[in-house]
């Protein structure tokens, strides 16, 4: 059992529990608190450092490289270059003027905060990631809930009994990385055509971008430009009109050409949770988050909330899926096949 710490250095109080709730201790295997049962997410725990340097694993050779850097003296590793936005505005008053500064703890890259703003606007207020409020906790819920740091590095996982489980999902999380994960760009509807050239130009700089060509192939003939003043665009999420003046999230993947989103509309079609960070997951022309992506093509434990890579596992007639040793009562650990007092 291991105790999670805030940064400053106490134990990380459940958002659902609270008081009630003395602090993350998390369970040997299960990814739970063993104080109130409740889930480590539902505990936030760790800094804006540590999601940072999670995001910048997961960011790591794939399309979306160029939102991280390396690390200097880290070997190789790269930190997300996480977009944080000051907003500073003047209070009118009768003594000297004063100002309000609100600060984003993330924001949309590439963007003028003109329209940065008018995205945000755009979000239910509750779900505006402005530093010290609940917007802001539940994103870093959000990053920890969609983006879990076991699906993409073995070594956070505990369920992989051998080499060839390992070699798995390295495999996996490679194929995700350079066919399926995307980070959704904004813009108005009618700039398809400069977010296409400048994705050309990110590929024509990566020597190694294997499916450089093939999305110049879909993508080559997008010819969207800003003059568009007339044409009409529909949210291809709730397919609802858009106004040519309205910030809009495109995903690289699902082409710049009419495949667009209102912000609200940007959301994982299992859940329905807006994306955070707007980090997508491409498959059968549909967005999710990485959660449910990974959990569409591999099964997912019950008991320790891992991908399964062995040969076999236990599964259930509803469809739920178990490690063979993780088929057990949450207290005794009794195999549930098997009655048991709890």
């Amino acid at each position: 059992m291991s105790v999670r710490t805030t940064p400053a250095g106490r134990p990380a109080r459940c958002l659902v529990c609270k008081d009630k709730c003395s602090g993350l201790q998390e369970h040997s295997w299960r990814k739970a608190c063993t104080v109130c049962g409740c889930t480590s997410v539902d505990h936030v725990p760790g800094t804006d450092a540590d999601d940072d340097q999670r995001m910048g694993r997961l960011l790591a050779d794939s399309p979306c490289s160029h939102l991280t850097a390396k690390v200097k003296g880290g070997g190789g590793l790269r930190m997300y270059k996480r977009n944080r936005m000051i907003v500073t505005n003047p209070v009118v008053s009768r003594k000297d003027p004063t100002f309000n500064t609100t600060t984003y703890d993330w924001a949309p890259a590439s963007l003028n905060q003109k329209l940065a703003m008018r995205y945000m606007e755009l979000l239910p207020k509750n779900k505006r990631p402005v530093s010290g409020t609940e917007g802001a906790l539940q994103r870093r819920r959000q990053l920890l809930s969609q983006l879990p740091i076991y699906d993409l590095d073995p070594m956070k996982c505990q369920s992989l009994g051998s080499e060839d489980e390992i070699s798995s999902m390295l495999l996996f999380v490679q194929h995700y990385k350079r066919e399926v994960l995307g980070v959704g760009e904004v813009s108005l509807p009618g700039e398809g055509g400069a977010l296409i050239e400048a994705a050309n130009q990110r590929a024509a700089k990566d020597v190694q971008e294997i499916a450089g060509d093939r999305r110049d192939e879909r993508q080559g003939t997008n010819n969207n430009t800003a003059s568009d003043g007339d044409k009409q665009y529909m949210c291809s999420g709730c397919h609802g009109d858009i106004s040519g003046e309205t910030p809009v999230v495109f995903a690289e993947r699902a082409g710049y050409k009419e495949a667009m989103w209102h912000p609200t509309c940007f959301v994982c079609c299992q859940c329905k949770e807006g994306l955070v960070d707007l980090v997508y997951f491409w498959s059968n022309q549909k967005l999710l988050c990485g959660r449910h992506y990974c959990q569409s093509v591999r099964p997912r434990c019950g008991g320790c909330d891992e991908l399964i890579f062995t040969a076999s596992f236990h599964a259930a007639s509803d469809g739920q899926t178990w490690h063979p040793h993780h088929y057990c009562c949450w207290r005794c650990g009794q195999n549930l096949d098997t009655p048991c007092q709890h």
